[in-house]
Formats: structure tokens, C-alpha cells, sequence
């Protein structure tokens, strides 16, 4: 088991990251102004429950709304339905979840203003199969891509072809009214169209983008699914639907980070951010984050220690096996493994929702020892990563992380603490 002093600051890192990204905080000075008219608020997300209420705290008048939550991360609100549904696999609830945004939005004039609360993994909790197809094509569609290993962007520009409701199709569906967009960012790179697969934002990938990445990462989709694809035409930043909205990030993997960053040094650890962008193969990525480690430690280039690496983004996992986990302790696993034996350091790596993968564990801690100590249990860590089966090793350590249901979503966050051997 990796030690508690250790647990515990990676831990205070993490705390900070997701204070950053709170909703009664981030919301404070992103208010748009009262309208004449009506004010509907709809979301889709992790965490757009807990926006929706701070949003309720927030409003100084009339509102209504309904938006759309995981099984298990509501939260109250007056005025506001709340909703949940299946994540990452779409459902019914899904499907009536859609249907209701839509209804919220409808029959809206150019006096009424329409507040977009949205957050990371609202692809998946708004399924809305085009015309002629069902929710069993998107729940196939869906799954091909979380198996896929493509990256965030990559699925997203795939899913805004195949919605009657991503895209910018909400936003269609609430015209004329003025819509504002207040997103908490889950993207490399905080491009706002791409969160949530923008469903009140324009298309700014295209069919032809989409077209690239099924070819690009293999994804074996029906004929029938990739020629809706293929015809497909989502709102374009030109229509004039778009005229007098907004999008604004309100909280990302940059600002949590610099926030992690700012509690390391008043704890009087120094930390450098390697990105808040980075995609890839979790265990490769693994690789190049344990390298850097090994480096500092050994050679104190390019940080000397004590130091933590922090890092965000969205790794993707390319299902070889059967095993059970996610992306964060994909990437743990395989960092103890590029490690093993080296000590001097700790790590936590985890999803700022609080779930990562299948399982209830946000991520897991790691260190130089956590491969003896599988092998000392009788567990192979290689042949666990190979079935992608980070959960029971970290099970087996003692070492998951489990926080529960954050109420935001910023993406992977993972710190490496670096200390002189």
C-alpha cells in the first residue's frame, strides 16, 4: 500500500483541483443578464445537477428548465427537473432526457433567453438517433467508439453527425431565443463545440472530419449508420441561428491544475504542469510520464526534486481484454510498471468526476513497490494490464481511490510527487 503521507497530499492536490472547478464558485461573475422574457435552463453532464442548483441559488428571478445527469450524481433542485440517466452507455432515460431538453426549449421567443449549463459526458446521457434509426444504432455507435481508442475529439465529431440533438440541434430547436452557453470543459484544449459533442453550439468539424477519424482509428460501424454519417449536415457557425449567442468556459483541466499547483508550493512542494492537453494511449502515455520521472530522479533534469508533475487531458484505453477499470488506473499501471522498483516516488492519477472506467473508483495511488507487491500477492501486473484489468490490481493494493460523485468534470488529473532518493 502506498504510504499515507503520500496518499494524503496527492489527495490535497486533487481536493484543490476540484475546488477550482466548484459550481457556486465558478458560476460567480458568468451570470448573464435577465432578459425581458423567459429564462429555460437546460444541461446535460457529470456534473450539470450541481450547476443547475448553484445556478438556482444564483438567479435573481423566474426560471425553469430540466437537465439531464448519471444515475447517482443528482442533486436537489427548486425549480429545475433533474434527470438521469446511463453513462457511457446511452439508455432510455437518455432518450426521454433528450426529448424533455427539447420540449424545454421549444415555442421560445426572441425576448426569452435560454441558459446552456454544460458539462463532460453529456454525449452520452443525450442519445437522439436521427430519423429512421433507433436507440439501439447509437448505443452500438457509442460502444464501437469507447472501444476504439480515438480520441475525445476524434468521438465527439462522430457522435454530432448521428443526433438529433448534438451539434447544435438543441440550439435550432430554441430559435429564436438568445442562448447562452456556460461550459465546464472536459476537452483538450477547452474547445467549447467540442464538450458534450455541443449540442447549443455550432458544427465546426463536419461530416467530412468525422469521415477521417472512423477511417483513422478502424471503427467498424453499419452501412446504414455510416451513410446518415456520411449525408449528414449539423448547423454551421454561419447559419444565422447562432446570431447573438455565447459559449464561455467556466472551468477546465488548466485552471484545476493551476490550482493543484498553487497547493503543492504553499505545502512547500514545487510543481511543474507538463500539459493539461495531453491524449493518447493511457499505458503509452504511462510511459512518457515515467520517463520524465525517472530522469528527474536520477539526474534531476529537467526538475530537480522534491517536485510534482502534474498533467491533465483525456488518455483513451483500447480494449484488449475483459478486465475492469479505466483510463486512470490504466495509466497508473502502467506507470508502475515503467517504475517498478525505483523508489522515491508516488502518484495519483484519477477522473475529476469521480468515476473512472466501470467501476466505483475515481483512479488509484501508485508507487515504486506496487509491482513487487502484485507479484508478492501472486499477481502478474503485465498480464493484468494486458486485460485491462487495473481495477483488481489496485483492488488487491489497497490503493484505489475512490472520492465518490465530484459534481464537476474537468477530465484526468494526475500528479507524480518526486522526491530526492
Amino acid at each position: 500500500m502506498v504510504r499515507a503521507a503520500d496518499k494524503t497530499f496527492l489527495t490535497g492536490l486533487f481536493e484543490a483541483a476540484i475546488a477550482a472547478a466548484d459550481p457556486a464558485r465558478i458560476l460567480q461573475g458568468n451570470l448573464p443578464e435577465r432578459p425581458r422574457g423567459r429564462t429555460v435552463v437546460v444541461g446535460a453532464g457529470k456534473g450539470a445537477a450541481q450547476l443547475a442548483a448553484a445556478f438556482e441559488a444564483a438567479w435573481d428571478g423566474p426560471l425553469s428548465g430540466v437537465v439531464v445527469t448519471r444515475y447517482g450524481y443528482a442533486t436537489p433542485c427548486r425549480r429545475i427537473r433533474v434527470l438521469e440517466a446511463a453513462h457511457p452507455v446511452p439508455d432510455a432515460a437518455g432518450l426521454a432526457a433528450s426529448a424533455a431538453l427539447g420540449e424545454a426549449v421549444s415555442g421560445l421567443g426572441p425576448d426569452d433567453l435560454v441558459v446552456a449549463l454544460i458539462t463532460g459526458g453529456g454525449s452520452a446521457l443525450l442519445p437522439a438517433p436521427p430519423a429512421g434509426f433507433s436507440l439501439a444504432d447509437e448505443q452500438a455507435l457509442n460502444a464501437a467508439l469507447l472501444a476504439s481508442g480515438a480520441p475525445i475529439s476524434a468521438m465527439n465529431a462522430i457522435r454530432k453527425q448521428f443526433s438529433g440533438i448534438k451539434g447544435g440541434r438543441l440550439a435550432a430547436l430554441a430559435a429564436p431565443a438568445r442562448v447562452v452557453s456556460l461550459i465546464v470543459s472536459d476537452v483538450p484544449g477547452d474547445t467549447p463545440h467540442e464538450v458534450a459533442s455541443g449540442p447549443t453550439l455550432a458544427d465546426e468539424t463536419g461530416a467530412e472530419e468525422a469521415l477521417a477519424a472512423i477511417r483513422a482509428y478502424r471503427i467498424d460501424l453499419p452501412a446504414p449508420v455510416l451513410e446518415h454519417i456520411r449525408t449528414a449536415r449539423a448547423p454551421r457557425p454561419d447559419d444565422a441561428l447562432f446570431q447573438g449567442h455565447s459559449a464561455r468556459i467556466i472551468a477546465s483541466a488548466r485552471l484545476s491544475l493551476e490550482a493543484a499547483a498553487r497547493a503543492a508550493e504553499a505545502a512547500g512542494i514545487p510543481a511543474v504542469i507538463l500539459s493539461d492537453r495531453i491524449e493518447g494511449e493511457a499505458r503509452e502515455v504511462a510511459k512518457m510520464h515515467g520517463a520524465i520521472a525517472l530522469e528527474v530522479l536520477a539526474r534531476a533534469r529537467p526538475f530537480r526534486p522534491p517536485v510534482v508533475l502534474l498533467s491533465g487531458g483525456e488518455t483513451t484505453v483500447t480494449l484488449r481484454g475483459r478486465g475492469r477499470g479505466g483510463r486512470n488506473g490504466e495509466f497508473l499501471l502502467s506507470l508502475a510498471l515503467t517504475c517498478a522498483g525505483q523508489p522515491g516516488w508516488a502518484a495519483l492519477a484519477a477522473d475529476t468526476d469521480g468515476i473512472d472506467g466501470s467501476e466505483d473508483n475515481a483512479g488509484a495511488f501508485a508507487d515504486g513497490e506496487s509491482a513487487a507487491r502484485l507479484i508478492a500477492l501472486g499477481h502478474d501486473p503485465a498480464a493484468l494490464l494486458a486485460g485491462n484489468d487495473s481495477w483488481s490490481a489496485f483492488d488487491a493494493l489497497g490503493d484505489l481511490f475512490a472520492p465518490g460523485p465530484t459534481g464537476t468534470n474537468v477530465n484526468d488529473f494526475r500528479a507524480i510527487l518526486l522526491r530526492p532518493v
